[in-house]
């Protein structure tokens, strides 16, 4: 078997902005898989927040034996960006070797297109009214929040996009006060769900809590390993492939939160139609799917994911699985 790895940069449609920082691209790690006489290939993009870098990942992937299997990536990675990449791969290549689909590898129904997040980009309340205004056709808008400014700026997309259902990713930028203290104005302005409130290390302070607005884990729950520090806290669970470590453990921790009554939301990195392709049969039914990754490039993959009123739909075969 032979490992691969390239980098790979996707320039944005326009500047994207979160609490956290602006950024004009997507740099990404493509990993393709080998046997001789089939190819698959899988992507994932490194984040600073779980202290991924490009060189690191790059790394990590290099110290792997010739011989992997899926089965055995589970046990000598982490969780990350790294593993989701060469599982992905893994998935890919079984499928070309077996003329079958991944969805028929994972013994899933035939996947539907499901309706996608839209991400605003955070900025002053006018220009985010007017990018509400631009997009007010979507049905679900995501707004990235955790200012100090916050509640201006849901009021203008709000008035911007009168008929959209609303998710706010807050990104660990609130305490408990402050979400207390907005939950009610939440309710008021029709959002659906507040993604990760509060820092995934201060968050036993949601233990308790009124929650008008369903809370979602985002940086609190990574695999499923996370879920049991999540009883008590969170509604619902952001699954992001580069989060779990790949579509094998995806699958997993999504049959496990649902069994333990968590609704699903299934997230995305900004990445291409690659780094989507595996996270559409995650999202198959979900209660919140975004993955809107693509939708936010100036370019992609030779043949991207294919978006449109309902929804984003399955890869082709010749993009993934």
């Amino acid at each position: 078997m032979q490992i691969e790895v390239t980098r790979d940069v996707f320039r944005l449609a326009q500047v994207f902005t979160i609490s956290r920082g602006s950024r004009t691209e997507a740099k990404v790690l493509t990993v393709r898989v080998s046997d001789g006489a089939h190819q698959g290939w899988g992507e994932c993009v490194p984040y600073a927040r779980y202290d991924e870098t490009l060189e690191s990942v790059e790394a990590q992937i290099a110290g792997l034996p010739e011989d992997i299997t899926r089965a055995a990536l589970m046990d000598l990675l982490p969780a990350g960006a790294a593993r989701n990449a060469v599982d992905c791969a893994l998935w890919d290549l079984e499928c070309k070797r077996a003329g079958k689909r991944a969805w028929e590898l994972a013994g899933l129904p035939v996947p539907g297109p499901e309706i996608t997040a839209y991400t605003l980009s955070l900025d002053t309340p006018e220009a985010m009214r007017a990018q509400a205004q631009k997009n007010a056709h979507r049905p679900l808008l995501k707004i990235k929040l955790g200012t100090p400014d916050d509640m201006p700026r849901l009021e203008a997309v709000r008035a911007g996009a009168p008929g959209a259902k609303i998710i706010i990713d807050a990104n660990e930028g609130w305490s408990a006060e402050v979400y207390a203290d907005l939950a009610p104005h939440l309710v008021r302005l029709g959002v659906a769900l507040v993604e990760q409130p509060l820092p995934a290390g201060q968050d036993e302070a949601l233990i308790g809590m009124n929650r008008p607005v369903p809370v979602c884990a985002d940086e609190s729950c990574h695999d499923r390993a996370s879920l049991p520090k999540l009883k008590g806290k969170y509604d619902v669970v952001n699954i992001k492939l580069d989060k779990t470590g790949g579509l094998t453990e995806a699958l997993e921790l999504r049959r496990a939160a649902l069994a333990e009554g968590y609704g699903i939301m299934v997230g995305c990195m900004v990445g291409s139609s690659l780094a989507m392709a595996p996270a559409t049969l995650v999202a198959q039914g979900a209660l919140v799917t975004d993955l809107d990754g693509p939708l936010l490039l100036a370019e992609d993959r030779e043949t991207p994911l294919e978006f449109d009123a309902a929804g984003v739909h399955p890869p082709s075969a010749a993009l993934w699985g």
